[in-house]
């Protein structure tokens, strides 16, 4: 299956998820940006709120591309201790790339919100979204970040991640919801015929429209 776009992969996810439509105690948070667009179409299906969960990966000095971490909402901080060896990189680089990725998390957060409060996840039932899943290194430290933040279920609601990335996360998680598994996997982008950038206006949009919709169960 290859869906037309973000909407489209959406709605595909939130009929995998129409078991949690008459639940009173459920979140749905986006990963910015791609995320976001898929959230949108989840929350609305499930009629419940909806707000972003921003993950910045870390990425190694002069190549960026590559990390050796990440970061989330609530302070987590993940660190692959093998990509650090085998670049090299020095504590003081950590920190400095770690203090700017911070700065610009805290940055989109205040942006995308408008000035609204973040949502409490305490005690909810969280479904997080992106538009898929490769490596699984910044999902994993978002699952950290809300196990610290004591969400009492993590759902994790994705249309497209490899078979091996969903068995490692699976272990994590009280449920992992993903439309198409496959085992051959290169890239998200080859299972989106529209997988142009979402801007982070688009984000602010979306979630502004979804916060002046009645949700079913208000937090």
């Amino acid at each position: 299956m290859i869906f037309h776009d973000r909407a489209e992969a959406g709605r595909a996810l939130a009929h995998r998820l129409e078991s949690n439509e008459h639940e009173n105690n459920v979140i749905v948070l986006g990963i910015p940006r791609g995320g976001v667009p898929v959230a949108f179409e989840v929350a609305a299906k499930l009629h419940a709120p909806l707000d972003v969960f921003v993950v910045r990966k870390l990425g190694v000095p002069g190549h960026e591309e590559l990390g050796f971490g990440a970061i989330a909402s609530g302070g987590m901080r993940f660190l692959d201790s093998e990509i650090m060896e085998a670049v090299g990189i020095s504590g003081e680089a950590v920190e400095e790339v770690t203090a700017r990725e911070t700065q610009e998390l805290q940055r989109r957060e205040r942006a995308y919100r408008g000035g609204r409060s973040p949502l409490g996840v305490e005690g909810k039932t969280v479904i997080l979204v992106d538009d898929g899943i490769a490596t699984g290194s910044s999902m994993q430290v978002a699952i950290s970040a809300l196990r610290a933040m004591q969400a009492a279920q993590i759902v994790v609601a994705v249309p497209v991640a490899p078979v091996s990335t969903c068995r490692r996360l699976r272990t994590q998680l009280d449920d992992l919801v993903c439309v198409q598994m496959p085992t051959f996997f290169h890239a998200i982008g080859e299972f989106y015929e529209d997988f142009s950038q979402v801007s982070d206006e688009e984000v602010t949009d979306l979630l502004h429209f979804s916060a002046q919709k009645p949700a079913k169960n208000p937090v």
